[in-house]
Formats: C-alpha cells, structure tokens, sequence
C-alpha cells in the first residue's frame, strides 16, 4: 500500500480470484527477502476485497482467497533430480529465439511434470494451475510460477475455462500446453485461446471438432481412404434402441462415447442384457468424464489388437508419422501396458498405417501431435478407430526408441516452426516398455485407493528406466482425479531386454500408504504368452478370467528361493539383537557402556556362526500355504561388519547353496546374491510381525512365519479365528459417490443383480447383491460421498 516499491498495481474493478492471481505471481517473482513484507501487504488488501461473484454461482471466492496462504506456494527448486532416463536426442533446435517467453500448462500430475521439464530445456518459463486438492503438488513445484484456479473437483477448477485464460493474462503466458484430459480435447477452450489472441500448443478448433466427435470422425476417416469397422453411424437414443442397433450388426458390439476416451464411456456387449446396461452405463460415464453422453455401436472385432501411429504435423503441410505402439493390454478399455514397436506389426504393415494416418491428418489440416488408433485382427487386417487430437499418455516409449521430444516438436509447432525431419528421418532403435502404475486395488477387481503416499521411493538409478511421475512421498491421491502415481519406462536393445528391466524396476519400487497395482503388471511381466508377444485386447480377460487377478502363485524354486531369504533375514535379525546390550547399560572390559551396540568383543564369533534347523511357511494372497524346511548355517562376519552376510542355505534336505544379503536399507528393499555375487532376487520387508515377516517379492506380498521345529510342531494346536464375511451387507469397497441405487427397501433381489452405482474416479462401478434376499434398509442416497467400507444397503 502507499508509496512501497513492492505494492502491485491492481485494476480497480479485479475480482477477488484476480486479486489472488496477482498475489501469487508477487510472491513468485520477489527475491526471497523482499517476499515477506510484500506478501503481507497483498494478503490485507485480498482480504478487503468484497466478496464477488466469479462464476455466476452463489459461492464467492473471498474464503478462497483467504485460503491461498494456508496453502502454501513454493517456489521451484533449483538442483531438483530429473526422474526421466533420456535416450540421446536429435539436435532439433533452429537456433533461433522461441517464440514463446512463458507457457501455462493446463493440467497436473505426472503430465504437467513432463511438459515443464521440455519447457525448462527450452529456456521457456512455465506458469502451473491447481486446485485446492493440489496445493502442494509436485507439479506446483516444477514450475516458475503457480495460480489457484478452484475447488478440487475438476468441473470447479481445470475444467474452468474462464479461469485458465484469466490467469494466462495475470502471467503474461502467451501459450497453453493442455497435457492430456480435461481441456486437451475441447473446441470451445481452442476458440476462447483464439479470440484472446493466445496460442493453443495443440490442434486447430476444426481438426479438435472433426475428430472429437467419433461419429463424425468415422466419416471423415471413410472418405479419406482409411479402412474403418462396419457399424451404426447414428446416435442412440435409448436401451431399446441400442438392443436393436446391436442385433443388427451382430454381436459382440462395442458401445462407445460420441466424445470418448481413455477407456471411459465404452462397453462390449456379448447379448441384448450386456447392450441394455451398457448403453446406460457408458452414457452415465460420458456425461460424467465429458459432459456430452451421445452413444453409438459397431462391430467389436474378435482377436483384436489395439495399435496406434504417432503423427506430427505442422503448419507449412508437413506431415510425418513415428513407429507405432503396442497398447493391447487394457482393463476396462483402458491402457495398463504399452510398448514400442508392435512385436506383431511389420514394417509393410506400419507403413501402410502411417500413410492412412496421414491421409486423415491432412484432412482435417492437422497441426501438432496426434495419435491415430488402429484396431488390427489376426491377419493385419485394419481398422481405424478414432485420433487423439492430444499427447497420448504413453507417448514416453515413442521418445525413447526414437531419440525425439514430442513436446518439444509440439511447442516448436505451435510456434509456427517447419518441423526439422522428414519421413525420411524417421529410425527406431531398440525397444521401450511402459507400465502405468495406479492406486488401485488389483487383488479387488481393480478398484481405487485413496490415501497419502507414506513412502515413495521410485527406482531412479536404474540404467535404462525413465519414470514420469506427479507426486513423491507425502503426496496424496484423491478421490477427485485420475489414479495415476506414475508412468515406469524401461528401454533395452531387445524386447527381452525392456522386459527384464522392468521386472527389476518394478521389485524396486516402493509405495506404501495406498493399494497398488505393481503385483498385476509384475505378474503380466512373467506371463509366458506376454513374453512370446501373443496379445490382444482381451489378454487380461483371457489370462485372469474371472474372479481376475488374486495374486502371482509361487513356483517351487520360487518358494524355495523367498523361503531362503526369509531365513536369512530371521538369521541376521537374531544376530543383531544378541549384539545389543539392554537399555540399562552393564559392564563390558570392566567399563560401563549405555545400552550401545557392543561389537564383536561382546560376543565371540562361534555364537554368531551358528546353525539353525528353521521351518518356514509362506501365505500368499492366493493358494494353500507353503511350508519349507531349512537348515542354515551362518559364515563369518566380513570385515567391519557387526553380524554375517553370507550364509549356506538348504532347503528340504536339498543341496546347500551360498547365499549372501545386507540388512534392509530404509527403502525396506533387500538383495539376495548368489555365490558369485550377482543379484539373485529383491524382495522387501513390508512389515515385521511377532513370528515373521511380511515380504513383497516380484510385487506380490507375502506373509511369513520363521519357527523353531519344535515351535512349528506346536502351533498346530492353536485355534483358527473364523473369518467369516458377512454377506448381508453390501458396503462400498472404494471411496466414491452414490451414482444411483436400483432397489427399494422391501423388493426381493437375486445373487449378482445391480444394487446401486457408485462413481470414483470418473468410473461408474456396479455393485452388485452378494446373495438371494430383501432389502432390509438403504443406508445411503444418490449424490452421497462415500468412505471406504460405508455401509449403503442391508439384507435380509
């Protein structure tokens, strides 16, 4: 206020959401002393504003702005570790000045991440938004400056249009990176950024609205030379008509979203049931994920895979198209594992999909990054099924075996740039997997986990890994967003070589604090027909039919190998507590100690090689129970070491082997080596019991008992506590909200008839009764937010 250097000059008529943009680009551009006198003199003239209305809604935004300084703005750290394996790049660089000063990047997460790390490359500042959910996000760090933009539901905050254009103004950005999701795919943002005279990093408005709409799409696709799957060109209105469109072409059919995506809005239908309840559950998503629950059927190819061609384009009419993507393992139509290339695709058939790809984009005069998905049958027959007018989310693996930046040549684009290649320019070298790692429950049908990310330890020092992530360790997934934790990339001279990379990134990474699907896509990583590259669509189906995936089933030499190490650590665990002195101190050489660790002079050497009959049983979260006997004989401790590493290990009267590990580094990860030293197996200590441990091995947890023999003989007398669930309740097996209920109190039901919906994430989940019975009482409401195991419905 007054004459201070450090006072803003606010317009006299701003809004309090104005006022807060302005605060928080102060405390951004201030050196750090200046920050704290300035800061609190902004805050008392946000506070004074009078509330106003924003959004035309009866809430105003003066509480919000108060709350921007509880939540904190942190600047960008200087020196922070980049978390992406890069294979060496082209120089594609013009040399000249971009066109760009400042980006905003309309999005969050591990894809905000990505984009601000090119731009940073680039010498372009980056501008972040987030909402309350994600006020302290990593993505808000990784950026130059960052701006409030809502409540944490994403109607109230990145799907604001009005906001993300304010707050490009405040800034001085003169360009939006939309990621991918919310506003990537939307014409009505692109012509609001055009009449403002701001640069979209992305399509044109014309090309976004032919291919947003997939049954305008289908027929631009149609006349452009691309082969496309027979289907209904027109919307569907209701259950009955979608019955009958589907017996006209014949099931299967796949009911899909007018303006879909990323799995959601999509349903295959096998009979008229199937297509009834699909058709109302793929509307209820669309509207939800898209706000648009327009419906259309086709034919639903059997023996699918779902392949899809990278192109860029620029504004000069040059158009190149990448290697294509694997992305046949999908849940729910929604990608788990992609890889590039195809191991089925040859480079005949790439070539004839790339050109059709780019036949398409320049019909729709494409600018930019696109994707062009392509459903292929056994033959190498195919199909056209819709363009990504956006980045994809596993473009990593199309950057990693071509050495080119795909935000980079997207930013450049925008700028007006000619792109630097040609189709000419175009190699591949070796092969790129990618994994994305959810919050979700596999052993549950896949269902969300919600919570705070206790420990986050990603395996960022493995040659050849590039992770893309949005959040670390304290960081919380939400109920309000994609449960994405991350994308792991690995990248090997072979297919082979990419797989086996990923198997070790995979055991070392560690998440703890929400339910995780590593076990599943570790497990998938091990299956032999994913390894022989024999895939399609339905390879989750197929592989883990229903009830699904429960858990990974040991091997006999696996079994003998966790067995060996649970040993092992049980040993050495032993050891250390015969090392340390009581709490209350004693005598050692005739002088008093405090209770430290007393080294080898404690304790002679003989106590600590000892040899030890154990019995050790194995629970998974599927099978019986595996009980191994082992005789174990502990070596001499290496020199500075307090307690043995190397051990000779039996298991069931078979021959010995050497066996070597250190403790648990804080990760909880522990490395079993062989004889020669080569690492044998990584588990990690989940948790320490009173008579085992919980270990995770190749993703899979696994409880542990280590007994005595005489122990072991005895426990067979202990009584078993009964378990039982009790199926009269149905309770909510993930946080979310009650999209509808089927039932009524009173009505009589049947086993695996619908009760209710419940929506987390932007998924619509049938829950379904677990017995015959009568609604005995409805404990819930449609619009009611649920926690996890809330009671919604009983039976009787």
């Amino acid at each position: 206020p007054g004459s201070s250097p450090c006072s803003p000059s606010f317009p006299t008529n701003s809004a309090p959401l104005s006022v807060a943009l302005h605060t928080i680009m102060l405390s951004r551009q201030l050196p750090r002393a200046a920050r704290s006198t300035a800061t609190t003199a902004v805050r008392s003239k946000a506070l004074r504003v009078s509330p106003r209305l924003v959004d035309g809604s009866n809430r105003a935004y003066s509480a919000q702005v108060a709350g921007l300084w509880r939540a904190g703005f942190a600047a960008r750290q200087d020196g922070r570790s980049s978390r992406a394996f890069q294979v060496p790049a082209r120089n594609m660089s013009t040399g000249e000045k971009p066109l760009f000063d400042k980006i905003l990047i309309a999005n969050r997460g591990e894809i905000a991440c990505r984009i601000a790390r090119t731009a940073r490359k680039m010498g372009i500042k980056t501008v972040a938004v987030y909402s309350d959910a994600d006020a302290r996000a990593v993505h808000v760090k990784e950026c130059d400056e960052a701006i409030y933009i809502g409540a944490s539901p994403a109607m109230e905050s990145y799907l604001q249009m009005d906001r993300i254009i304010e707050a490009m103004k405040l800034t001085g950005a003169q360009a939006v990176h939309p990621g991918y999701g919310f506003l990537s795919e939307n014409p009505v943002f692109t012509q609001m950024l055009e009449k403002e005279g701001l640069t979209f990093i992305g399509p044109k408005t014309f090309a976004i609205q032919s291919m947003g709409d997939k049954i305008e799409s289908k027929t631009i696709a149609m006349n452009a030379g691309v082969s496309t799957i027979p289907g209904q060109l027109g919307l569907i209105n209701d259950e009955a008509a979608a019955i009958k469109v589907s017996k006209e072409i014949g099931y299967p059919v796949m009911i899909k979203a007018s303006a879909g995506g990323g799995g959601k809005g999509m349903r295959v239908a096998h009979n008229d049931k199937e297509a009834g309840e699909g058709f109302r559950l793929a509307k209820a998503e669309a509207a939800a994920s898209f706000g648009d629950d327009r419906i259309f059927i086709e034919k639903f190819v059997d023996k699918p895979r779902h392949i899809e061609i990278q192109i860029i384009a620029d504004s000069h009419g040059n158009c190149v198209y990448l290697p294509e993507r694997e992305c046949s393992i999908q849940r729910r139509n929604q990608k788990v594992i992609e890889e590039a290339p195809s191991p089925f695709i040859d480079e005949a058939t790439w070539r004839k999909m790339g050109e059709q790809a780019v036949q398409l984009a320049k019909a729709v005069q494409y600018q930019s990054a696109g994707t062009v998905e392509m459903m292929v049958d056994g033959d190498k027959n195919f199909y056209f099924l819709e363009m990504n007018t956006r980045l994809q989310v596993e473009h990593p693996v199309t950057e990693l075996i071509t050495g080119l930046d795909l935000v980079e040549l997207m930013i450049k684009v925008a700028a007006g740039e000619k792109l630097p290649i040609t189709q000419a320019d175009v190699k591949k070298e070796g092969w790129a997997m990618e994994s994305r790692i959810y919050a979700e429950d596999s052993l549950r049908n896949f269902l969300p986990s919600v919570g705070v990310l206790h420990r986050y330890v990603p395996p960022v020092d493995h040659e050849g890994v590039r992770i893309d992530t949005g959040v670390e360790e304290g960081s919380t997934i939400s109920i309000f967003y994609d449960p994405m934790i991350a994308k792991l990339c690995t990248y090997g001279k072979t297919r082979a070589e990419a797989i086996d990379k990923m198997k070790r990134a995979l055991d070392d990474y560690v998440i703890k604090g929400v339910v995780c699907n590593i076990n599943f896509v570790r497990d998938v990583m091990d299956n032999p027909r994913f390894m022989s590259g024999d895939l399609t669509t339905h390879f989750i189906d197929q592989e883990y039919p229903a009830p699904g995936f429960k858990g990974h089933i040991l091997t006999t030499a696996e079994a003998d190998r966790l067995a060996s190490i649970a040993a092992i650590l049980w040993a050495q665990h032993s050891q250390q507590k015969r090392l340390y002195l009581s709490t209350g101190g004693s005598k050692v050489a005739g002088k008093d100690t405090v209770g430290a660790a007393a080294l080898l002079s404690v304790t002679s050497t003989v106590q600590i090689m000892e040899e030890k009959d154990l019995v050790v049983t194995i629970q998974g979260t599927v099978g019986d129970p595996i009980t191994k006997r082992i005789h174990i004989k502990a070596h001499k401790p290496e020199l500075g070491d307090v307690i043995t590493s190397t051990f000779k290990v039996g298991v069931d009267d078979g021959e010995p082997s050497v066996l070597s590990a250190k403790l648990p580094i804080n990760s909880g990860l522990y490395t079993a080596k062989d004889a020669n030293g080569a690492d044998l197996q990584t588990v990690q200590l989940v948790e320490t019991t009173f008579d085992g441990y919980v270990l995770s091995m190749s993703g899979s947890p696994y409880k542990i008992k280590v007994w005595r023999p005489r122990i072991e003989e005895l426990s067979k007398y202990m009584p078993i506590r009964d378990l039982t669930e009790n199926t009269n309740e149905l309770r909510t097996p993930m946080p979310g909200k009650v999209h509808s209920i089927a039932v009524k109190v009173g009505e009589d039901v049947l086993a695996g008839q619908e009760l209710c919906v419940v929506e987390a994430m932007k998924m619509q989940n049938v829950l379904r009764a677990p017995k015959d019975g009568v609604i005995k009482s409805i404990h819930a409401e449609v619009g009611q937010n649920l926690n996890l195991d809330d009671l919604i419905i009983e039976l009787d």
